[in-house]
């Protein structure tokens, strides 16, 4: 799937982990308990992010399902979603509209059955039928490939490190401040939670790192998948057209990474799109 839909949740979801955790007195010491815990609210937080996720994209996105095609143009859109979902051999998805500018779709659900495919008003009506029906080619392949539930398996993997090491780094400094404390009160409990949220943070930027990375390498392959769909000449149509287009921006940050055209950042490591430049030479060299 598509999954930075999941990071706002998971990290909301993190932060009450942290602040429960706390409260109910989790044993730091214990290490095996510990674990237990941190793979229950991981894997917990990326799970519930991955079930609500076509939810939250169409209210988030203003999405307008199409159930009765209201126009051929509308009509070619479902017609050409329904062709590629029976090559790639999954179920037909739902196809929606959102009303934007921006040259941007996306596909998200808990599913590869469950999917939703969603283009905006600007893509539909300012690329021709070949460009679009790359861009449909690669959102298909991103279902079929299954996207969504790998990258929340990976989301789950790093949400528990997350936990885990923020508190037996929490818990590391707390010891050491205890040792040197004449009473070894340590930090408190205030101080404690305070710690592990900063280090919570601060993992949690590690943790988008690498997931950024698996979202890259998803995308190198979504592409692939769409020029076998639909033909690598429109692929490369399709991203010739989006590198000529405005620069990817309307999406709100929870949505953006779901794009095809994903949003700049200062280091590619950052990055859950590869430049568009990567992937059209990465198609040719194919």
């Amino acid at each position: 799937m598509r999954i930075f839909l999941l990071i706002a949740t998971n990290m909301a979801i993190l932060l009450v982990a942290s602040i429960v955790m706390s409260l109910l007195g989790v044993n730091t010491s214990t290490m095996g308990g510990l674990l237990v815990f941190a793979a229950i609210f991981g894997f917990g937080g990326a799970f519930l992010s991955l079930a609500i996720s076509k939810w939250m994209a169409k209210k988030t996105m203003g999405c307008e399902v199409i159930t009765t095609p209201r126009d051929n143009t509308e009509r070619w859109l479902v017609e050409t979603v329904a062709r590629q979902a029976k090559q790639a051999g999954i179920k037909m998805p739902e196809v929606a509209i959102y009303q934007s500018e921006e040259l941007n779709a996306f596909a998200t659900g808990p599913s590869k059955d469950k999917a939703l495919i969603a283009v905006s008003s600007g893509l539909l009506y300012g690329m021709n039928q070949d460009e679009i029906e790359g861009v449909l080619a690669h959102e298909v392949s991103h279902v079929a490939n299954g996207d969504m539930v790998t990258l929340t398996l990976i989301q789950g993997v790093v949400n528990t490190f997350v936990i885990f090491a923020a508190r037996v780094v929490a818990g590391i400094i707390n010891n050491f401040v205890s040792s040197n404390d004449e009473e070894g009160e340590g930090l408190g409990m205030f101080a404690y939670m305070g710690v592990v949220f900063v280090l919570d943070m601060l993992f949690g930027i590690l943790a988008s790192i690498i997931v950024a990375y698996f979202s890259r390498i998803r995308e190198f392959k979504a592409d692939q998948g769409a020029a076998k769909l639909a033909g690598k000449d429109k692929m490369i149509a399709a991203l010739e057209r989006l590198r000529q287009g405005p620069a990817s921006g309307a999406m709100p940050a929870q949505m953006s990474a779901l794009g095809i055209n994903g949003k700049k950042s200062m280091s590619e490591f950052m990055m859950s799109h590869p430049p568009l430049e990567k992937r059209i030479a990465a198609l040719r060299a194919s």
